[in-house]
């Protein structure tokens, strides 16, 4: 007698609590196509050639130069020398060479490491040799940091290019003329090219590379801080391409028609996603500022009607404090994000008021290429909760769990550590196995943050990682910034904490203790490390003392400190 057959009884997709906030015709689940990132760009050339892909100074380029400025750089690399595999290190502002780079790069079968161009020679040099990159892109204002740490380096490649190189001519020549347009002579040496006569110099046919975009690398994304502070974290095509995929779902972006505001530096994470991949993948026009200044976002808003911008507090409440305000007519804007430190309800709601458009708060670290969690687009705002990062975005999950084990989920309400699951979390940290398997736990991602979620599924950040300054959306790490004091021979004990600071959200405040019959002033203390760091994480406040508190073995108690701020703070609100 034959067995009966079982019945296959098909498992039903999990259920969460967050799904039914989702705005009307987002999926909770893509189907992501298996493709190197650098094929959004083709791909949208083919469909959308004519369409604008670039505003720069009134310059358009279109998706089929772009593309063909693209396919012209991966050749120039080839030819270089570059292989699959390879890192080529961007220290640019937001200019057309940089997506030119970028995607140029990818095309060429190669790895990105993009650099933040106010880095000072200590920063880029690090950068530089833990990536192992053998080429380098470089803003002529910037390159005599390179120059000077170009030996201590694998650099063989320099290719050097100007703010000006992709501006119309007459803007150019009169900005130059009356010196408005910054740029710097750079004489001619052996491997130093310059970026406009490689591309006149090959033609549109990049080698043949195959990418496996689930394994492949395409960026190398360095989270921040300098040695030992500093971790790379491996981005592979698809974590790219996944996450670009979920900003056009969420936003329901209209291909060929959005115009989005490229505010963010295009070096960071979260511009590089936001303000490039994604509008790429819509075939969206992105308007290039190489440097965010409120008075030229209002007009580029108004001028080329601007319908998304993602950026970060002080963005938004700078763009509402400009005297000419209400000069502007800002009412394309449909959408916009604000992410990387806490968003101020007052802000969100002048924001909405002036412009009609949606604010909303988001959520994103680096690891996950970088968004987990935005509020819905949600125009009545029913669906929007202040202070809250968002609900997950379509195929990522998040959850709860204790401090301690990092084990057990917690039940909505209770505090813990955030983790996150989906295609953008990163394959892992570069040449750092052991970060990488404590960050990465049984296809988790523990981000270091701390939160809650309640009954509807919506996330809330109560801290930030244990120690992270977050000074007007950047983040600044304090050790990096004790490890230059440590380097003044007059330093013997320092700590540096995150001040609260009503405007910045927080400022990096030093505590020094000097060595016994040493002097030294706070001025020449902060002085010597500010010379040394990006000026965003320069030492706002230095206090000399005699002693710092101390733990049983020895430790400075940095959250003794940070707690002394906070109430000297609050005392005078």
């Amino acid at each position: 007698m034959s067995a009966k057959r079982k019945k296959k009884v098909e498992k039903k997709p999990e259920e969460k609590p967050w799904y039914k906030f989702y705005p009307p015709g987002v999926r909770r689940h893509i189907v992501y196509p298996e493709i190197p990132l650098h094929e959004l760009l083709r791909n949208a050339a083919q469909k959308y050639a004519d369409k604008t892909a670039i505003i720069y100074f009134d310059r358009k380029i279109s998706y089929k130069e772009l593309n063909m400025l693209t396919d012209k750089f991966a050749a120039s690399l080839a030819n270089l020398g570059i292989k699959k595999g390879d890192k080529v290190a961007i220290l640019l502002p937001n200019i057309p060479q940089f997506v030119i780079s970028y995607y140029g790069t990818l095309k060429a079968g190669a790895v990105v490491t993009t650099i933040n161009p106010l880095y000072k020679e200590r920063e880029v040099e690090h950068q530089l040799n833990d990536s192992e990159a053998e080429t380098i892109v470089v803003l002529d204002l910037v390159y005599p940091i390179v120059e000077k740490i170009w030996e201590k380096t694998k650099l063989g490649n320099v290719i050097v290019t100007s703010i000006k190189d992709y501006m119309p001519p007459f803007k150019a020549a009169l900005g130059s003329l009356l010196g408005k347009v910054p740029t710097r002579k750079v004489r001619q040496k052996t491997n130093l090219y310059f970026f406009t006569e490689l591309i006149a110099k090959y033609e549109a046919t990049p080698p043949k590379v195959e990418i496996n975009p689930k394994d492949d690398l395409a960026a190398l994304q360095y989270t921040g801080g300098t040695t030992g502070i500093s971790k790379g974290a491996m981005l592979t095509h698809m974590n790219l391409v996944s996450n670009a995929l979920m900003c056009k779902e969420w936003l329901q972006a209209s291909e060929g028609e959005e115009v989005v505001l490229a505010a963010l530096p295009l070096f960071h994470i979260y511009g590089m996603t936001t303000s490039m991949n994604a509008p790429i993948s819509f075939a969206g026009a992105m308007v290039l500022l190489p440097r965010f200044d409120p008075a030229n976002a209002l007009q580029a808003i108004q001028k080329y009607r601007v319908t998304v911008f993602c950026g970060v507090p002080t963005m938004y409440a700078m763009l509402l404090t400009h005297p000419k305000l209400k000069k502007y007519n800002l009412n394309s804007i449909k959408f916009c994000v604000s992410g990387a430190a806490p968003l101020p309800p007052e802000i969100q709601k002048k924001f909405i008021e002036v412009t009609g458009g949606v604010l909303v708060e988001g959520y994103g670290l680096t690891e996950a290429s970088p968004i987990t969690h935005v509020n819905p687009f949600d125009k009545s705002m029913r669906t929007v909760k202040i202070g809250s990062i968002g609900i997950p975005w379509p195929d990522t999950d998040a959850k709860i769990v204790d401090m301690e084990t990092g084990e057990r989920e917690l039940p909505p309400g209770e505090v813990g550590e955030l983790v996150v699951k989906g295609p953008q979390v990163m394959k892992g940290y570069w040449k750092m196995p052991e970060e990488t398997s404590a960050v990465l736990r049984n296809g988790w991602l523990y981000t270091g943050d701390i939160g809650k979620m309640d009954e509807e599924g919506y996330f809330y950040i109560t801290d930030r990682k244990k120690d992270l300054i977050k000074f007007k959306g950047y983040s600044v790490y304090p050790r990096e910034l004790e490890d230059v004091l440590y380097e003044h021979p007059a330093v013997k004990l320092c700590c540096v904490v995150g001040k609260p600071d009503p405007v910045a959200g927080e400022v990096p405040k030093a505590f020094v203790v000097l060595k016994e019959g040493v002097t030294a002033t706070e001025e020449e203390l902060m002085r010597f490390v500010n010379e040394r760091v990006a000026p965003y994480k320069a030492i706002r406040e230095l206090e000399l003392r005699t002693e710092l508190p101390l733990s049983a073995v020895g430790k400075v108690l940095r959250r003794v400190l940070r707690e002394e701020e906070i109430r000297k703070a609050a005392a005078k609100t």
